[in-house]
């Protein structure tokens, strides 16, 4: 019966040592600040195109982090055109930037209606958005972002 009253003890201990160890990686642990780059069309055939959409990833943390997953979810005037995950095994150093890449696939069947806006006005807005999931020495931690902008045949890209 003692045994039994100091393991439990003991375990009791040792789940709330976890839970505080827990609680303070959290709070010295910083979000990771995900802005869009840029959206670059880097191919148009005859069933569809293509997109680059680059992130910039700044790590404000005093130690390294290590993207392990990325969602993301493009819509342009309010459709959603494109769904994803993409995985990766980048390294962001201690307070610094890393671009991501996100190569996106897009049919003309899905693009119809931000197709016909860019013929008629020449830009189209966009948001992008998803969650990052970054791996760091005291745990791992999953962030949402969320950017907008204006893409322009003309002009480029305009982030908002």
């Amino acid at each position: 019966m003692k045994r039994r009253i100091i393991f439990s003890a003991a375990m009791l201990a040792v789940v709330a040592a976890v839970a505080g160890c827990s609680a303070l990686g959290r709070q010295i642990f910083q979000n990771p600040v995900v802005n869009l780059r840029d959206v670059r069309v880097t191919g148009v055939g005859l069933t569809g195109a293509s997109l680059d959409v680059v992130l910039n990833v700044y790590n404000p943390n005093h130690y390294r982090l290590d993207l392990g997953r990325l969602t993301y979810q493009l819509n342009v005037e309010g459709t959603q055109l494109a769904t994803g995950t993409y995985e990766t095994s980048t390294s962001f150093a201690e307070g610094d930037t890393t671009m991501v890449r996100l190569p996106i696939s897009l049919t003309y069947s899905g693009i119809g209606s931000a197709a016909r806006q860019l013929m008629n006005s020449g830009a189209v807005n966009y948001t992008v958005r998803g969650d990052v999931g970054v791996r760091t020495p005291i745990g791992s931690y999953t962030v949402p972002y969320q950017s907008t902008g204006r893409y322009s045949a003309f002009g480029g890209n305009q982030r908002q």
